[in-house]
Formats: C-alpha cells, structure tokens, sequence
C-alpha cells in the first residue's frame, strides 16, 4: 500500500515528493534552504548533482510506503532509469522557515 502524496504529513516533505514526481526542478530547489546537504547510503554527496543524476536526468520516482517522525521519515520504493526501482529510507530535517536544510537517503 502506498501514501499519496498529498496525504504525507509534513508540508516540505510533501512538497519534496510531489516535486521529485513531477519532474519539477524549480520547485524541489525552492523547498531547499541555502547551503543545503544530503547523503546517500551515509556518504555526504553534492546536492546539485546528485539531484540532477538520481532524480531529473533519470526519470526519478517515488511511491511512500510508510512515514513516521511526523512525516520526516519515509520509506519509498524509488525508481529510476538509471537503478530500475528499491526500497529505499529518507530522512529530512526541515528548518524554522519550512525548508529543508538536509535529507539523507538510501537502500532499506
């Protein structure tokens, strides 16, 4: 069973799933707060090109399975033309403003 994503609890993290499958790029950056961080199966990466390889070049898709943490945890299977489609863990940490300042990532 999967979450729509307008039904994920926490606002920026919504907006973060909704962008990614939308192919949105302008809006995923505008949810970022500046000087923004990620990891991917615990190693720090660069942002930018990160997301353009895993999410816009790639077809990048995700189906939440489950949140937890209010919202800022998810577990989704996530799909690109790049891996083809795991499970795989997100955790976000959203700033005062609403932004989302880090989110680490990787295979469940």
């Amino acid at each position: 069973m999967t979450i729509k994503p307008a039904n994920l609890s926490d606002p920026a993290v919504r907006a973060f799933v909704t962008a990614v499958n939308s192919h949105d790029r302008e809006g995923l950056l505008h949810l970022l707060a500046p000087g923004a961080t990620m990891a991917d199966d615990g190693r720090d990466r660069e942002l930018d090109q990160w997301i353009e390889d895993e999410i816009f070049s790639s077809n990048g898709h995700m189906e939440v399975e489950n949140e937890s943490d209010g919202g800022r945890a998810l577990r989704a299977r996530y799909r690109n033309d790049t891996y083809g489609e795991m499970s795989t863990q997100w955790r976000f940490t959203v700033d005062d403003e609403g932004q989302i300042s880090r989110f680490e990532t990787g295979q469940a």
